[in-house]
């Protein structure tokens, strides 16, 4: 995963920002990290893909130290720590429900302050149980934090195959089936469980994409005025409902920055073209 972020290959035939990658492999050693990546690519490191096997814990100088990294590396796609336990701050109660809703949840504040994935790999428990999500060791806290979680099981220690379930508020539930090679210690899909839902197009979006274009950057006035130039069936109050509703895709899809603010002549909406950096 870290790899195809910073190569811009597609993983498992999904698309990839291309990006810095952070791997904060805290139980590894150099010389263990070199071997995998000689193994995997037959090199030793990439510019786009940087490691540390060092760092401190959340409350305690971890939020500083990856805040620090992503100004210093503005295009930062993805951090990767490996493991939760590893930058867990020390507590008796650190296994209770409001410590582990507490911890992630520092996480995700500090990767939606900074525009970025944050991926935390974690250990599950022995016990089998009903919903396999239970088997992530610690409370449902940990999930409840999240956006979304990722189960990597093999029924025996041995096997080359494995499943890739995947839950999340924003993604359809999905069972991916992999297969490892074992001579470049990588995972191959073989096959989903389901196809994934494809979401149709915006018209509203699509429309707003049409008229913010790089002849024309950026525009500003009242929902009434946006409605008529975008020529859309909605009345002005629905538009900007719509468009409060779908600002994020805006950006993550268009590159367009909507933001509606309250002036003393009344309410007014502002559109931005944000390309992406090179």
């Amino acid at each position: 995963m870290p790899t195809t972020s910073a190569w811009a290959s597609p993983l498992w035939d999904y698309p990839v920002h291309k990006g810095t990658v952070l791997y904060l492999a805290l139980e590894d050693d150099h010389r263990r990290l070199q071997e995998r990546l000689y193994r995997m690519f037959g090199m030793d490191g990439t510019n786009d893909l940087l490691f540390s096997i060092c760092a401190k814990q959340v409350g305690a100088g971890l939020e500083e130290q990856l805040k620090r990294f992503v100004q210093e590396h503005p295009d930062t796609k993805l951090i990767i720590i490996d493991t939760l336990q590893k930058i867990r701050e020390a507590g008796g109660d650190k296994y209770s429900y409001a410590n582990d809703y507490e911890v992630v949840g520092k996480l995700k504040r500090l990767a939606d302050a900074c525009g970025v994935c944050l991926l935390l790999v974690h250990h599950t428990r022995k016990q089998q149980a009903d919903d396999k999500f239970d088997m992530i060791s610690g409370t449902n806290g940990l999930s409840g934090a999240a956006d979304g979680a990722f189960l990597l099981q093999k029924e025996k220690r041995t096997d080359d195959t494995a499943t890739l379930d995947v839950v999340g508020r924003d993604q359809q539930d999905q069972r991916l089936y992999l297969t490892k090679d074992k001579e470049h210690l990588t995972w191959t899909l073989e096959r989903m469980e389901t196809e994934l839902w494809v979401e149709p197009p915006d018209p509203v979006l699509e429309a707003v994409a049409a008229f913010i274009t790089a002849e024309r950057p950026s525009w500003s006035g009242t929902a009434t005025e946006l409605a008529a130039v975008l020529q859309v069936d909605m009345k002005p109050n629905a538009l900007a409902m719509r468009l409060n509703v779908r600002a994020g895709k805006l950006a993550a899809e268009y590159h367009i920055h909507y933001e509606n603010t309250r002036t003393h002549a009344g309410r007014s909406i502002s559109l931005t073209l944000e390309p992406p950096q090179a």
